[in-house]
Parts: C-alpha cells; sequence; structure tokens
C-alpha cells in the first residue's frame, strides 16, 4: 500500500505544468474568499489545458473542500441559514438529473439556452433590475432545483446563484455569505457523483490533497481583502466574473 502511495506521489509531482496548477489553485482561492464564487471558472480553463477534464473537476472538488475551516465558519453567521439549507438541499436533489440530462441530450443546445439566460439576466442586473420582494422558501426552492438541474446538466452553477443573490434585496455580506455557503456544500456532492460514474480515483484525491492547503490559505486571503462597504466594487467584480463565465462557456470554446 505505501509503494502504491509513493507511486502515486511520484506520478502526480511529475505532472507536467504542476507548477501552473499551483499559481491557479492559488488565483482561485482568492478569487472565491473575496467574492465567494467563481473559484472554478479561474482554475478550470487553464488546468483543464494540463490535465484532462475529469481529473481537474474531481481534485478541484477535493481541494475546495478547504473552505469548510477557511471561509464557511465565518459566512455561516452571515448567512440566511435556513434558506440557503433549503437551497443546497433542493440542489443535491436536482443535480442527478442534471447530469442524467447531460449524458443524454443535445450538450451544446443546452449551453446555449443557458448562456442566452444567465446573459440577459446579467444585462438586466447592470442596468440596474432586481426583484423587490423577499423570495419565499418555495421560490428559493424552485431557484435550487433549476440551479441543480442546470448545475449538473451544463457545469454552470455559481453564476446562477450570484444572479439570484444580486437582484434581491440582501446587502452585499449576506448576498456574499449565502453564495458562499450554498456554493462550499454543494461542492460535497460532487466527488461521490463522480466516483458513483466510474470518474473519481486515487490521482485525483492525492492531487486534490496536494491542492487543499494553498486553496485554504489563499481563500483566506481574499476573504481579509473582502469590504461589505464598497458594495459597488463587489458588483463590479462579480458582474465580470460572471460575464467571463459567460465567454467561456460559450460552446466554440469545448
Amino acid at each position: 500500500m505505501l509503494d502504491d502511495l509513493g507511486l502515486l506521489l511520484a506520478q502526480t509531482f511529475a505532472i507536467p505544468g504542476l507548477f501552473w496548477i499551483f499559481v491557479m489553485t492559488l488565483l482561485a482561492g482568492l478569487v472565491y474568499g473575496f467574492a465567494g464564487f467563481g473559484s472554478a471558472l479561474v482554475f478550470m480553463p487553464v488546468v483543464t489545458a494540463i490535465i484532462p477534464v475529469e481529473l481537474a473537476i474531481a481534485a478541484f472538488s477535493i481541494s475546495a473542500l478547504s473552505s469548510f475551516v477557511s471561509l464557511v465558519p465565518r459566512a455561516w453567521k452571515q448567512a440566511d441559514q435556513p434558506a440557503v439549507s433549503l437551497m443546497v438541499v433542493c440542489t443535491a436533489l436536482a443535480l442527478p438529473v442534471g447530469i442524467y440530462i447531460l449524458g443524454n441530450n443535445d450538450v451544446t443546445t443546452m449551453r446555449w439556452a443557458v448562456l442566452a439566460v444567465t446573459t440577459i439576466t446579467l444585462i438586466a442586473l447592470i442596468t440596474g433590475w432586481r426583484y423587490s420582494t423577499r423570495p419565499s422558501l418555495m421560490a428559493r426552492a424552485g431557484v435550487a432545483f433549476g440551479t441543480g438541474l442546470v448545475g449538473g446538466a451544463t457545469g454552470l452553477v455559481g453564476p446562477i446563484m450570484i444572479l439570484f443573490q444580486l437582484g434581491g434585496q440582501d446587502n452585499i455580506q449576506r448576498s456574499r455569505a449565502n453564495t458562499l455557503v450554498f456554493l462550499t456544500l454543494t461542492s460535497l456532492f460532487i466527488a461521490p457523483l463522480m466516483a458513483l460514474q466510474g470518474m473519481f480515483g486515487p490521482d485525483a484525491l492525492i492531487l486534490g490533497l496536494l491542492l487543499l492547503i494553498p486553496y485554504g490559505v489563499a481563500a483566506q486571503v481574499g476573504q481579509a481583502l473582502f469590504n461589505p462597504d464598497r458594495q459597488g466594487l463587489y458588483r463590479t467584480i462579480a458582474y465580470g466574473i460572471i460575464g467571463a463565465a459567460v465567454l467561456m462557456g460559450l460552446p466554440v470554446f469545448h
């Protein structure tokens, strides 16, 4: 067993471009700590050019678990706990359905549809659109279920959640906390779901564990940089991340 572990470690350290994987992990953690979302957007485009997509997603899901220690304790106190908990449960129930849709439908068509809706909503937010009433628990459950379907089918989870949060009446501090807790908790389900489909192996576990500490440290730095009084700056950066997500998600790049 120790020989197998040593071999896996040797193979991991021998990955060409491992330095850049660590660099992107640090940047991803920094963005996530500040914005509360967007880490996968930073990490995936570069890292998937170095290692297979399945390995990148699986390893990143392990490294992101550091957020439970570095970010969630503080964010949990600031979040709307009943609402976020309900949304996590609904999203978890919908994710397998979304993954099933991914495996049985034209993914390109679905990506175009989702990106179109995301783009229209982003434009509406930039021009000042907000919904004025506080969403009910049923409304949040519906959004979460839709997020799970879309996230499982296309991988676009973060932008939808942040659009929902920024369109409401919550202040930036609570909006960020809700999004951060939601995305961190839902990340718990990625590795098990990939394992059920035979897409999670010991190589992903080793790489993910190596990335866990740098991701967690960078996330804490990002959290320290967040200033709830600078709402305009936060919204500008959030919109920029969502816009980049739209561009990165364009089917012409896949």
